[in-house]
Formats: C-alpha cells, structure tokens, sequence
C-alpha cells in the first residue's frame, strides 16, 4: 500500500476507502477519477473501463473539466453511495505495483536531510550587545530558486545588566520534521518525503498533495510541515525555498505542544515565492516550529501544491 502512495501521491487512507468503496476522503467526483487514473496509469492499465463503471455506480454526469471544476459557484453535488465493483481489480493493481518494486529492486528510503548549522562564536570570543530590531516580521522572498544562502542575524534586545552580552544567532538543526495537517501530522501531505524538506536540492523538494483550488479545494484550513527542536531553543528566523511560481501564503507558528491551536503565530508571507525568510519581532522560546501553508501557488497541471527544500532555522540553543 505505500508502495502504491509512494508512486502515485495518493494519500494511503483514501487507496484504503477505494478498496472499500468509498470515495467520500477523495473530496469530490474530479479528485476521484484523477486518483483511479493515477493507480490505473502506474501499471500501464487502460483506466477508462475503470472510470465508466464509477460514474455508473455513482450516477455521475458527465466529467466536469479543470476550468469547470474552478468556476466559482458551482455547488457541490449530494453524493450518493453506491458499490463500484472494481476492488478485485484495484487489488490486482496493488499487488502487480508491489511485485514491480520487489524485482525492480525499487527502494523507498528518503535521501538523508542536510541540515548544515552554522558556526557559533568560540570560547572566550566577546560580543558586543546588539540593537533591538524594531520592525515588524519581515519577509524576503525572491523569485528564482533559492541559493544556498546562509539564514538572517537578526538578533533580539540585550538585557539591561551592562555586563550582558548577547550571544548571535546560530543556525539550529532540528531533530526531525513531519508533514502536518489539521488533525496533527496523522493528516499531513506525503509524509514519507517530509525529510526532503531540510535538504539543498532544488530537484527534490518536499511536495503538498495537489488541489483544485488554491485555499485546498475547500477541505480543509491548511496544511505543513512540524519542525521537533528536541527541546525548547531561542528562535530569531527561520528561511525556506519555494518554487518560482508566486501564490504562497504561509505562517511561522511556535510553541511546546504539537497541536495546531497550541501553535501560535509569530511570522508570515504573502504571495511568497523563491527564498522566503520569516524573521520574528521579538526572539521566541519553544519545541515546535510549524511552517503553515494558508494559500496553495498554481502547477503546470492546472492544479495547486507547494514545494519546499532548505528550511533552515537561525536562534540560540
């Protein structure tokens, strides 16, 4: 079964509903036969037969196009359950992709994350308190793919003890990073290559699951990726590369509990693309970092996901 996820990007709860015929986690007719044309078109097997036997089974009209599909407006039609007799065919599928990998030798094992920290200062080297930043969370974002550019040096306010000094800000590595959805990271996207988004590669990216529409198709609020610290450490930035199509509105949320409304926002961008950096007003103490994406960019398909690689993190530890 994640196997079958794995190569086709369709979630493994919703392969499990269409092995019990039920389509209602695909989120609509369209997302339904985009998914049976993407198990089918794996193992080279004519989907059509398959797609006319759920639209009988359902009663569906005719399929609706991509620009149909985006129309405001449209209502959503009532569904109706009825039983498409094709599990002995899904099943045969499963297993056909399952004995391809094992004789192909395919392994599923994500590439190992390259979270560089950069260097702090050294025993016995001074520092000079530095300025409180004034400005509101910022963001820097480009428009072509991201370098492997260092994260910022913001840094916050030194104490009021003259003798004080403040240390600069370091890169931090995290300990591990899960996609995350609304219901915790059990619903994040494409979990098994969450680690991808702590690499350098721009060919390599972490990738949402994709939607018809840029707020998520109207299923749910959002969607992203939980950084565990391991312990709670200081937080000044944190910088991240996207693709280069604008359209990306994202959130920086902190706290010590991994649940979304324990997690509160300290940073954010708008229309984001490229390199992004979210630099916080004021440094923040906690465990969990989520990157939250609020507003999907388009995709050449015509539809709408996020990639993201080089998350990098800058504070104190």
């Amino acid at each position: 079964m994640g196997e079958v996820s794995d190569r086709t990007r369709v979630r493994e709860i919703i392969i499990e509903a269409i092995e019990q015929d039920d389509y209602a986690p695909c989120g609509g007719d369209f997302y339904a036969r985009g998914h049976i044309r993407a198990i089918a078109g794996m193992v080279g097997t004519d989907p059509e037969p398959l797609i006319e036997e759920f639209d009988e089974r359902w009663g569906s009209s005719p399929e609706l196009t991509a620009a149909e599909v985006f129309e405001p407006g449209i209502p959503l039609r009532q569904r109706e359950r009825h039983r498409v007799r094709w599990l002995g065919v899904l099943a045969v599928l499963v297993l056909a992709v399952l004995g391809f990998a094992v004789y192909k030798l395919v392994s599923g094992v994500s590439p190992a994350q390259h979270a560089a920290a950069a260097s702090s200062p050294g025993p016995g080297q001074g520092g000079t308190p530095a300025a409180a930043s004034a400005s509101a969370p910022s963001v820097q974002a480009g428009t072509g793919q991201a370098s492997n550019a260092q994260g910022s040096t913001a840094q916050g306010s030194p104490t009021a003890t003259s003798s004080a000094q403040v240390a600069a800000p370091q890169g931090l590595t995290p300990d591990s990073v899960a996609a995350f959805g609304p219901g915790g990271t059990a619903s994040g996207d494409d979990p098994q290559r969450a680690a991808l988004a702590l690499g350098d590669d721009s060919a390599s990216p972490w990738y949402s699951d994709w939607y018809t529409t840029a707020n998520f198709g109207n299923l749910q609020s959002g969607t992203g990726l939980l950084l565990d610290m391991g312990r709670p450490v200081t937080v000044t930035s944190v910088r991240l590369s996207l693709g280069h199509i604008p359209g990306t509105d994202l959130e920086l949320r902190v706290g010590d509990t991994p649940a979304l409304a324990d997690l509160h926002r300290v940073a954010g961008s708008s229309g984001a693309a490229g390199s992004v950096q979210m630099s916080v007003t004021a440094p923040v103490h906690a465990r969990y970092l989520l990157i939250w994406f609020t507003r999907l960019p388009p995709d050449p398909s015509g539809t709408y996901q996020v990639s993201v690689y080089q998350i990098r993190v800058q504070g104190r530890p």
